[in-house]
């Protein structure tokens, strides 16, 4: 494998506005292109925005999803690849022919559509559908997966994919910055985002705090290092509809340290060149080759009875 240059992004994306969204992508990807990058990397539903759909009937759902591939979201981003000769990956609301919804983050290289991916642990609207696959694919010699949001909270999924084979994870958020049960939780006041130039050091304590990047640090590292892959994380800046989010798009080695990091309050990338000899040099990798599935793959593949009730607005992503 070779050293490869990947890009994250932060950008605050407009409600249902898919040109604006699209747009934004297209000039940081160009940003992204100019300074090396062979991919770059956007936050969950960055084509579509995500919050607003809390409350969308499933009509309106309908009308704002597309098909994969031959939405016309899908010919930009091939159009904005080629352009550009980058790979992308961005999110979208995704409907079929039997008007079944789920949500989507693609794999766009010059060519076309590369992967698709279906969250497994929707939120945000009652009509989408789960996914029910893994997947698994090339990019330069690199074997990649994808997990939306709340799925890398459920660290089997993580797991999974890097016995898969996957040295790279793309884990595309809209996280942060929202209600939870743990302490410290809760939304961060929007007057604090108009008032950024002005005071950016209160909102800066609000997003780096327990609301939003350190609760972030209590788990996205250990992700990347126990199971030895470079974790490619990326979130939304500024308001998301009524909700404001932190940004903190990062690029975390097989070490579990942080090697690119956006920390402006602007639409920001970031670059981190991924070299193949850390994936076997982590502890990580030793750590797997330790297992001993025989006293616990039955104990890990149990049936179990959840007794909470999914409310997206209360979920901890």
């Amino acid at each position: 494998m070779k050293n490869l240059k990947i890009a994250t992004a932060q950008f605050e994306n407009r409600s249902g506005d898919k040109a604006y969204n699209l747009s934004v992508i297209q000039r940081l990807s160009a940003r992204a292109a100019a300074q090396g990058a062979d991919v770059i990397a956007f936050h969950e539903c960055s084509i579509t925005g995500y919050t607003f759909a809390l409350n969308l009937s499933k009509q309106q759902m309908l009308d704002v999803a597309e098909f994969i591939p031959d939405g016309p979201s899908i010919t930009q981003l091939t159009e904005i690849a080629w352009k550009h000769d980058i790979v992308i990956l961005a999110g979208l609301f995704e409907k079929d022919a039997n008007d079944n919804l789920y949500k989507a983050q693609v794999c766009v290289d010059k060519n076309g559509l590369v992967v698709k991916y279906r969250k497994l642990h929707p939120f945000v609207n009652s009509h989408i559908l789960p996914g029910d696959k893994y997947v698994v694919f090339d990019l330069f010699g690199w074997k990649c997966s994808i997990l939306i949001c709340y799925d890398n909270n459920i660290i089997e999924n993580v797991r999974a994919v890097k016995l898969l084979g996957a040295d790279i994870v793309f884990m595309p958020h809209v996280t942060m910055c929202t209600p939870s049960t743990r302490p410290g939780a809760g939304f961060v006041d929007p007057k604090l985002w108009k008032n950024r130039e002005v005071d950016p050091t209160t909102l800066r304590q609000e997003f780096d705090g327990l609301k939003g990047r350190a609760w972030l640090m209590k788990w996205l590292p250990a992700r990347a290092y126990d199971n030895a892959f470079y974790a490619i994380f990326s979130n939304p800046i500024g308001m998301d509809a009524d909700q404001l989010k932190n940004g903190c798009s990062m690029i975390i080695d097989p070490f579990g340290d942080i090697i690119a990091e956006c920390r402006s309050f602007d639409n920001e990338i970031v670059i981190a060149t991924i070299t193949p000899e850390k994936l076997t040099q982590a502890g990580g990798y030793r750590y797997i080759n330790a297992r001993k599935p025989e006293l616990y793959g039955d104990i890990i593949s149990q049936a179990h009875q959840s007794e909470q009730k999914v409310v997206w607005m209360k979920a901890e992503e």
